[in-house]
């Protein structure tokens, strides 16, 4: 089956009884057995429920893992893969990552006895030389939240190879239907299904998908041990949102090309952050590795001609809110919002201003979301 189709029929042709076309909610806590270490399958929806192994099912078929767990929000998936490790290990990753994700890392994980190397993963160089004899993982976020810089995986995983440690790609941000990390050797690919893989903006989940039987067995008994895994109702909701991933993204990257463009040539706007546009530096790795250019944006907003906040109060269709993914246009700061907790250092590092703008362009039409931003951009 081709993704469109998977998307579609996996994991959904599980009733037997009554023959329903959509999958069931199996809302039971415990499951009874037939006798003494005999049952159906399940015992406690903790350790496993129906309705969860049919949106596994889903996500894996979609990025091309061997199986999946479902957990209750993307970071308590990234919480889960680093429990894959333990204190002393060494994890390489960039200094542009999603704001929750550093704040994890850096915050929680760090004080605890972690050692974390924060670099520019664009200088190849610069991974190879952050290496140690402890480095057990390198985190991989591309393209990046939110400045969408690419990190070429392909050479990253490589290095990761070499070093015997775990790669993990974070696949958030362009889905497995634009990015397939597994076709190029990651071990773990990572979501926070609360967006595009849902994609309507109301659940949160997260997604860890295992290239390897070995780290299958190793993550489900971690998502089980640590009470991690997606309630039976919003698996429903994720999987009744993952049917329709191609055509949504497809609807999202049309609209997000339009506004790209419109807002690279606009007097009041800076610099523009977007894969599909032929200003951004990394064209030859972009066609390498993507098969399409997603739905974020962001971009430098010139507050001497337009203050931050009344640009954000005259907006009509764009919400000022976190998060991403969802149908609807969505527009923030990551300085003061999303990224926040990265402080100033970590904010500066990363590259993100005062004056970034991060924008998740919607499936509303495209002519009224440019009209929107041009009079909110007019000061």
């Amino acid at each position: 089956m081709k993704i469109r189709t998977k998307a579609v029929h996996t994991g959904v042709n599980i009733d037997k009884t009554f023959n329903s076309v959509i999958t069931p909610i199996y809302p039971t806590s415990t499951f009874f057995f037939d006798e003494i270490g005999k049952n159906k399958g399940y015992d406690y929806t903790r350790s496993g429920n129906p309705t969860r192994a049919a949106l596994e099912a889903n996500i894996a078929a979609l990025e091309g893992g061997i199986n999946c767990s479902a957990t209750a929000t993307g970071m308590a998936a990234i919480t889960a893969v680093m429990f894959f490790l333990k204190a002393g290990d060494h994890i390489i990753t960039g200094d542009d990552i999603y704001g929750g994700t550093y704040r994890l890392f850096n915050a929680v994980l760090k004080p605890m006895g972690y050692d974390f190397s924060f670099i520019n993963m664009r200088d190849l160089k610069a991974v190879k030389a952050a290496v140690k004899k402890n480095t057990k993982m390198v985190w991989i976020e591309t393209p990046s939240n939110p400045l969408l810089n690419i990190v070429d995986m392909e050479a990253v995983i490589a290095i990761a190879q070499k070093a015997k440690a775990l790669s993990v790609v974070d696949n958030t941000f362009l889905s497995p239907y634009f990015q397939k990390p597994f076709e190029f050797g990651a071990d773990m690919v990572v979501h926070s299904t609360t967006k595009y893989i849902n994609g309507h903006s109301d659940v949160v989940g997260g997604a860890i998908i295992y290239g390897r039987k070995d780290l299958q067995e190793r993550g489900r008994y971690l998502v089980n041990a640590l009470g991690v895994s997606q309630s039976p109702y919003d698996a429903w909701l994720v999987l009744r949102g993952a049917k329709t991933l191609v055509p949504r993204m497809e609807a999202h990257q049309v609209n997000a090309i339009e506004i790209a463009h419109f807002l690279e040539g606009h007097k009041n706007v800076k610099k523009v952050y977007y894969p599909g546009l032929k200003s951004h530096p990394q064209q030859v790795l972009i066609k390498k590795q993507m098969k399409g250019f997603g739905a974020m944006l962001a971009f430098e907003l010139n507050t001497r001609e337009v203050a931050l906040n009344k640009f954000f109060k005259k907006l009509k269709y764009f919400a000022l809110a976190e998060s991403l993914g969802g149908v609807e246009s969505l527009a923030e700061t990551p300085w003061y919002m999303s990224h926040a907790s990265m402080g100033e250092a970590g904010l500066r590092a990363s590259g993100i201003t005062r004056e970034t703008v991060r924008v998740s362009v919607g499936i509303e039409d495209a002519d009224d979301l440019i009209a929107d931003l041009d009079q909110a951009l007019k000061g």
